[in-house]
């Protein structure tokens, strides 16, 4: 979702240093216009003082100006600490001593894209033609796809976790009917923590079309997952970070929504397909209590997911 503003900072001849946790780190090296690549080493979750106000130290005198794209107090800490000039974020959080160029933080259903959102710190306009776009080294994509036994375009990924909870996944037997009905195998994408999910999807696609899934959840890094989706024929996957990946390399997807809302964190790409029920009008009765933002469906039934059949997914594949 950021890389439209770095593509403009380094469009005006601002050269871009992103400062990223460890898990996210490697989209950002997959994005040109990035020259360098700082893995903060904090945990998740905590103000972490001394670990910031060591990294900060690191960084003194480097930087002419940051833009701290999440909303946070700690994130805008390491840009102050480091006496950088220029510190550019929405307000928020009790950063008015933090941040010296600040945008007003528009009430959350009120917020635009989130797309547009970032690049609006560049303070240009003409937000609205913004799509995330990644590339990847051939070799490397090469190399990391025969490692894992995959022949480029010859399969299809899913990602069916979704880490906010349970109301933006659409069920396992689902994903599995699908994968049993495709031509090709199916790779699994996910993280250790969605391991469980992946191995039911899996087991339930074999018991229909043998050999229908590759299981890889919890075993690649997000450089390997990059590779995977990057070479993939065609990717699903429930609103997640995986799905805005899969848009960037423009590979063809379906994305699926349920209890979130395409309006505010859509796959920016003109390869994909997205299917939400609140905005379909033959879908009756109609799903008034979507979008609800919630991690567990308040009223019990997640229609707005289970209703989805295979087969309307398959129709775009």
């Amino acid at each position: 979702m950021t890389e439209p503003l770095l593509r403009r900072l380094h469009a005006r001849g601002e050269r871009i240093t992103v400062g990223a946790l460890p898990w996210v780190a490697p989209v950002y090296r997959a994005m040109p216009q990035v020259a360098e690549v700082i893995v903060f080493p904090f945990a998740h979750g905590g103000l972490q003082w001394k670990a910031r106000r060591a990294m900060a130290a690191s960084l003194r005198g480097r930087f002419d100006a940051a833009y701290v794209c999440p909303n946070s107090l700690k994130s805008a800490l390491i840009p102050w600490w480091a006496g950088i000039p220029r510190r550019v974020g929405y307000s928020g959080e009790s950063r008015v001593l933090l941040l010296n160029e600040r945008l007003p933080n528009p009430p959350k259903g009120e917020r635009p894209p989130m797309v547009a959102f970032y690049s609006a710190l560049s303070g240009e306009s003409g937000l609205d033609a913004d799509r995330p776009q990644l590339q990847m080294d051939a070799a490397a994509q090469a190399a990391a796809l025969q490692a894992l036994g995959l022949i480029p375009q010859g399969y299809y990924v899913f990602a069916p976790g979704a880490e906010y909870g349970a109301a933006k996944r659409w069920p396992a037997e689902h994903f599995a009917r699908l994968a049993a009905q495709l031509g090709l195998p199916v790779v699994l994408l996910g993280s250790a923590k969605e391991a469980a999910l992946c191995a039911e999807i899996a087991a339930l696609a074999h018991a229909q079309r043998l050999g229908a899934c590759v299981d890889l959840s919890g075993r690649t890094s997000l450089d390997q997952a990059l590779a995977v989706i990057a070479g993939a024929r065609a990717m699903v996957s429930n609103d997640s970070g995986l799905m805005h990946v899969a848009a960037a390399f423009g590979v063809p997807q379906v994305a699926i929504f349920g209890s979130s809302s395409p309006l505010h964190t859509p796959p920016l790409s003109a390869r994909a397909q997205v299917i939400w029920l609140k905005n379909d009008a033959s879908y009756q009765p109609a799903l008034d209590c979507a979008p609800c933002f919630q991690r567990e469906c308040p009223l019990g039934h997640t229609r707005c997911l289970a209703d989805i059949t295979p087969e309307r997914v398959l129709g775009f594949l």
